[in-house]
């Protein structure tokens, strides 16, 4: 994954995980729902068929969301 700054990217993930902790805290979506939905995002990833440039990216995004999901980091809180 680059080292490079990325500030739409980690808006967008401090955005999704906003939301997924509001679902949970209004009992909206239990955690296994949203385990589910993060376990769906990178197994849609990690089987894209895009061109070796695009895959490389899908590939590095599904590596963080099992990242997440491997640490707990989302349900995990303070």
């Amino acid at each position: 994954m680059s080292e490079q700054p990325d500030p739409a990217g980690l808006a967008a993930l401090s955005i999704c995980e906003a939301l997924l902790l509001s679902l949970l805290d209004r009992d909206v979506l239990p955690e296994r729902e949203i385990v589910g939905i993060l376990r769906d995002a990178a197994e849609t990833l990690e089987n894209a068929q895009d061109p070796e440039p695009e895959r490389h990216v899908h590939a590095a995004a599904a590596d963080l969301i099992n990242e997440i999901l491997e640490g707990g980091v989302l349900l995990r809180r303070a």
